[in-house]
């Protein structure tokens, strides 16, 4: 009688330990990509400072724009209706979003919010508190150059 009362308590024991460690087990496979997911990992700004852009400055029309990538965030790059060459940064400065060239009202616009930037980065309407960040675009040779500004 002594042997079965001690191989049930060891059974019972090990029953509560297994249970125990699997809803453990369980709660911890669900709380840490909860986890990853609320804390996204630190990434290093891009030092970047200049890039060149794999389309021929002759390929950009009049009145167009092209959104391209400038180390890890994206930028746009346009032509204004006179020919001249501009690039800013396409992340809106009112809630960071991206930026896209209108041919039709001849600027740039943020769909977001309905915010609009002149040929020369100025908020002319809509909720964006400043300017697009801008950038200084050179031709050499058929290459386009896009860097930061001194």
């Amino acid at each position: 009688m002594d042997q079965t009362l001690e191989g049930l308590t060891t059974r019972r024991g090990f029953v509560n330990w297994l249970l125990g460690t699997s809803a453990g087990a369980f709660l911890l496979s669900v709380l840490y990509p909860v986890g990853r997911y609320l804390v996204p990992p630190k990434v290093g700004e891009s030092t970047a400072a200049a890039v060149t852009l794999a389309i021929k400055p002759d390929d950009v029309r009049p009145n167009t724009g092209l959104v391209f990538k400038f180390g890890s965030r994206p930028a746009i790059l346009v032509r204004s209706p006179t020919g001249e060459l501009r690039a800013f940064s396409a992340v809106c400065t009112h809630l960071n979003c991206t930026v896209q060239y209108r041919p039709d009202l001849s600027h740039i616009w943020c769909a977001c919010h309905n915010g609009h930037f002149d040929l020369n980065g100025q908020n002319i309407a809509g909720p964006p508190p400043r300017p697009l960040d801008g950038f200084v675009v050179n031709t050499r040779g058929n290459q386009i150059v896009v860097s930061k500004s001194a």
